[in-house]
């Protein structure tokens, strides 16, 4: 099997637990890119807060391209943007409401990296997000924003625990009507309901006239399942949840390990 497009998730799968990139994983995609393989990051963070990373690996260009908001928006490493998936006001307020009722920290992205919430306290992990992806951060009401405010994601945030008690309480009032993921131990989103890594892959792969059974997909959370459940060679990190190696056909070392620059050599570079 051939593979020409490599989608990776970024948190603890492209980067290390220190958030770093290491350099025989940076030296693994340059020489995939150098073959002609789109190496293209799927992530849950805007655009603003993947470009640290793009600039490390050395990766740009119309020609190049970047999954973000879990799928939500699909655009090139100049900004074109290929397809996008939003969620409406009525949408922005409901995913707040349920938040102030289930006293949860919550928080709404827009489309250009901004990160609104209507909690005067704001959570710890709600600034940390901010930090980690450059975007702004405002504290809003959703009275005080225009009626045609969009979003492109709803996120619950907070300790693990916290969000392991509210999951279900989320899934039973949302779930019918939009995307819900768990991305992470702290992290609990909500999308439009045709938005995930998964359909992301398929109409990128459409755009670049590729089959998914040429496109190998590497993450290691739940977030990352819906991309393994269509590419022909998804692959879980060693570091990654039970859940998402039970999805997968291959798994690597850990992310510390090194285990992203070694499977990339061996099924996309031999």
């Amino acid at each position: 099997m051939t593979i020409r497009m490599i989608a990776l998730d970024i948190d603890d799968t492209l980067l290390t637990s220190t958030h770093q990139i290491l350099p025989s994983t940076k030296s693994a995609v340059q020489d995939a890119v150098a073959r002609g393989i789109k190496v293209v990051l799927c992530t849950g963070r805007p655009l603003a807060g993947v470009q640290p990373f793009l600039d490390q690996l050395e990766l740009a260009g119309d020609d190049q391209y970047v999954i973000t908001y879990n799928g939500a928006v699909i655009e090139s490493l100049t900004g074109r943007v290929v397809a996008k998936h939003l969620l409406d006001n009525a949408a922005y307020r409901e995913i707040t409401a349920l938040g102030q009722k289930l006293h949860l920290p919550t928080n709404v992205l827009d489309e250009h990296s901004t990160i609104y919430t209507a909690d005067r306290d704001v959570d710890w992990w709600i600034v940390e997000q901010a930090a980690e992806n450059q975007a702004g951060l405002k504290i809003r009401n959703p009275d005080d924003l225009p009626t045609d405010f969009a979003i492109a994601k709803g996120a619950y945030v907070g300790e693990q625990t916290l969000l392991d008690q509210a999951e279900p309480a989320v899934r039973q009032a949302l779930g019918e009507r939009f995307y819900v993921v768990r991305a992470g131990r702290n992290f609990l989103e909500v999308m439009d309901p045709q938005v995930n890594k998964g359909q992301a892959l398929r109409d990128l792969a459409q755009v670049l006239d590729l089959s998914l059974a040429e496109v190998m997909a590497v993450g290691d959370e739940g977030n990352d399942i819906a991309m393994f459940d269509v590419a022909g060679l998804p692959v879980a990190m060693g570091n990654g949840s039970a859940e998402a190696k039970a999805h997968a056909k291959v798994i690597a070392g850990t992310n510390d390990e090194g285990g992203l620059g070694e499977v990339i050599r061996q099924y996309a570079l031999q």
